[in-house]
């Protein structure tokens, strides 16, 4: 099974200080965290698309295109790209030119985006949420699949035998559709053949099954192959659960508890928050043993091939972060890959 992580290049202020690091300093933080991923082991690094104050990764490719740089092994991928606010053909040379940089090692997640900055950046209409990633998801594909390309739709100026390079070399460019747990994009996902990442940020995981059952449900109806399934969620590792819950909660409260007010949810307490990190909780967070049970559990109950943990969803100190990577290729991989080992 794969293991990665993904990251927003958060902002916020430091809960203990006030006081955030600036967006290059975050940015330049990610690239060693993508440094330090590749060298213990880790498969996958995700950066996710985003546009505003606190969230420095505007232009995951361009992140990416540096950690490429300075790795030569580890997958790199958007998580997400908000396809519904982008243009396809941008997006496909975007990451054909990071594929070609890093030697194969591009991915796009491509999402309608569970934030809404960036329609109105765009000239969008959020009234066309749906049908904008529909179509865009559309010409993405035909892209993909031919470097010359007649398409016209609703939102996008036609194409007519267009041709847009560069192209990837040896491959298709991989692309998987996000999922926050609407049944239409899942089925989606499924009719078109594509593999699905799922954020799991609240409830219990064990619930999500549902929806990786109607995955694979859509896939074998159109006649596709099995796909990977994967899941993102909050976490953290630490030496003890202990440990790891009382370094985690100060950040990811106050970011939990900036977002609540945005979207009119209550703020994160405590209570909450031990809750959430519960054996069956939606928090991947504790010792290395803890962290491998819960991620085994997601792969028992939904079948997972991919699971990507988010650890930086508040300012923690950047030593605590690399030390969270570190135990998570170190000590929960060799876990994990013992448990799905046969005997």
């Amino acid at each position: 099974m794969e293991l990665g992580l993904t990251t927003f290049a958060e902002v916020y202020p430091d809960p203990g200080t006030g006081v955030a690091v600036t967006p290059g300093e975050r940015l330049r933080q990610v690239v060693a965290e993508v440094e330090l991923a590749e060298q213990v082991g880790l498969d996958v690094y995700g950066v996710g698309e985003h546009h505003r104050a606190d969230f420095a990764a505007s232009a995951p490719a361009v992140v990416l295109a540096a950690a490429a740089a300075r790795t030569t092994r580890i997958a790199l991928t958007s998580a997400v790209t908000v396809l519904s606010s982008d243009d396809p053909v941008r997006v496909y040379q975007d990451f054909a030119t990071l594929d070609l940089l890093s030697s194969g090692r591009a991915e796009v997640i491509a999402g309608r985006g569970s934030f809404v900055e960036s329609f109105p950046l765009f000239g969008y209409d959020l009234d066309d949420y749906d049908d904008l990633f529909a179509e865009k998801l559309e010409l993405l594909l035909a892209i993909r699949s031919s470097e010359r390309v007649t398409w016209s739709g609703r939102h996008r100026p036609a194409l007519r035998d267009a041709e847009v390079h560069p192209r990837t070399e040896g491959h298709e460019l991989p692309v998987w559709v996000g999922v926050g747990g609407n049944p239409q994009s899942v089925v989606r996902a499924g009719l078109l053949g594509l593999p699905m990442a799922l954020a799991i940020i609240g409830g219990q995981p064990a619930r999500f099954a549902p929806l990786a059952d109607l995955h694979r449900r859509a896939l074998g109806e159109a006649g596709h192959a099995p796909q990977p399934l994967a899941v993102h969620a909050h976490g953290f590792v630490g030496e003890s659960t202990a440990e790891a819950a009382d370094a985690y909660y100060p950040s990811y409260a106050v970011a939990m508890s900036q977002l609540g007010r945005e979207r009119g949810w209550g703020a994160m307490t405590r209570g909450a928050f031990d809750e959430m990190r519960s054996p069956t909780g939606s928090l991947v967070l504790g010792d290395p043993q803890s962290v491998a049970d819960k991620i085994l559990a997601m792969r028992r109950d939904l079948g997972i091939s991919r699971f990507m943990l988010h650890v930086s969803v508040g300012t923690l100190p950047h030593e605590q972060v690399l030390r969270a990577i570190e135990l998570l290729g170190t000590q929960v991989r060799p876990l994990l890959d013992e448990a799905l080992t046969p005997a």
